[in-house]
């Protein structure tokens, strides 16, 4: 069998900046950030108080019985396939239950579980803990709770490779489909992190960003000589990925077209990225596309903010675009929705469709001061409105050295 084509049909978004599509990209058009100082009980304890929270209300969106058994990673991921798979149109699923899956990332997965659970053993003494707390635990959990809520019996995984994995999930979903194994996938990513526990931990490993002293919605910096970190953020974003003759049968509204993904892995420390290991992905997901560097008029950096990963980025890509990385802009969306994690991926694959969708690059906000070793075209001074940028690249880089990037084309040169 030749290899299939992989339209995406469908699109859900769980982010800072607003829960759908539509509210997502306005604010990265506008160059708006969801960064914010955090606002709640443990923040006091909390040398670093900066985040990018979701403003979503669990009890507005399920009966009380099944929220009690959603870690709030699930939730997220529910309802961003919600919306997905309502955007995918009637008859997605009428290939059969049997050849759609559901591969999902995450990095931390239920992590408010968790923390609520040593609270209340360690803190409290409780006796018992909730009856669900391994289910709602779970790395899994979101996955599962996707293929239940639409009865899919395809494949269902969960990718947990730190900050690549949905990338990775959405990267394995498109070969499924290419290979012949599946018509439909639903793939993505979901992270909820921002949580006392996790948020000591990733205090302790001294990534965190410090907050701006003028505003803290400014805190990120990716690429600037005065960026000192990530920020963490949570969300979650969900793609109907589908077999190309099968979304056009149907007449479904095509997205876009994932054509490319470059998996590999550094293999040499659980935090320090290489050239090496980046500029490969790059290049195998150019080469799984079968096209040429210079064919990529766009791409969405990991860009977290950090000393380490900016500068390694930003030569990784001029190893692979050689002259052309003078010419292909580039920009590191993280500035606005800080970083997601495991669902990172998944949520700037989204913003990258919706770039060559409406023909909008979206900025690289607090990027006021050049860092001489990051020179490239960063979109710094707001969003770039563009016309014949048809193909893009998304990449993600991951502590533990799992490098993921994908390449996709817009629905309009696809369907040329």
């Amino acid at each position: 069998m030749s290899a299939r084509r992989v339209a995406v049909t469908g699109l859900g978004v769980i982010s800072p900046l607003g829960n759908d599509e539509v509210s997502f990209f306005d604010g990265l058009q506008a160059g708006r950030s969801g960064v914010c100082r955090l606002d709640t009980p443990f923040s006091e304890r909390l040398s670093t108080r900066i985040g990018a929270p979701v403003a979503l209300d669990g009890s507005a969106c399920f009966s009380p019985p099944k929220l009690r058994m959603l870690d709030r990673v699930s939730q997220f991921a529910l309802v961003a396939a919600q919306q997905a798979v309502g955007g995918a149109g009637s008859g997605v699923f009428d290939g059969g239950h049997e050849r759609t899956g559901v591969f999902l990332g995450t990095g931390m997965g239920g992590g408010q579980t968790v923390d609520d659970g040593y609270r209340a053993l360690y803190a409290d003494g409780a006796a018992r803990l909730p009856p669900f707390s391994v289910l709602m635990a779970m790395n899994h959990a979101a996955a599962a709770w996707i293929g239940i809520e639409y009865g899919l019996c395809g494949p269902n995984l969960t990718y947990s490779t730190a900050c690549s994995s949905s990338a990775v999930a959405i990267g394995e979903a498109w070969r499924r489909i290419r290979d012949g194994e599946t018509d439909v996938m639903l793939a993505g990513g979901s992270e909820a992190p921002l949580n006392l526990g996790t948020l000591k931990a990733w205090e302790a490993l001294r990534t965190l960003a410090t907050e701006d002293a003028d505003d803290p919605a400014a805190s990120c910096k990716p690429f600037a000589l005065d960026r000192s970190g990530m920020v963490l953020g949570e969300g979650a974003a969900v793609l109907v990925l589908e077999e190309w003759e099968h979304a056009q049968r149907r007449g479904a509204r095509i997205r876009g077209e994932l054509i490319g993904y470059g998996l590999c892995t550094d293999s040499t420390h659980m935090t320090h990225p290489t050239v090496q290991g980046q500029a490969r992905a790059m290049a195998l997901a150019l080469e799984s596309a079968a096209i040429d560097a210079s064919a990529v008029g766009y791409i969405n950096a990991h860009g977290t903010g950090t000393a380490a990963n900016d500068v390694t980025e930003t030569r990784g890509i001029r190893e692979v675009f050689a002259a052309h990385a003078d010419r292909v802009p580039v920009s590191s969306t993280k500035s606005m929705h800080g970083h997601l994690l495991g669902a990172a991926g998944a949520l700037e694959l989204v913003a990258t469709l919706l770039a060559l969708e409406r023909g909008t690059l979206p900025p690289t906000i607090n990027l006021r001061n050049a860092d001489p070793a990051c020179d490239l075209d960063y979109i710094s001074q707001g969003a770039r409105k563009v016309s014949g940028v048809d193909v893009a690249m998304s990449n993600a880089f991951a502590f533990g050295g799992t490098n993921a990037v994908l390449v996709c084309r817009s629905a309009a040169s696809a369907e040329a």
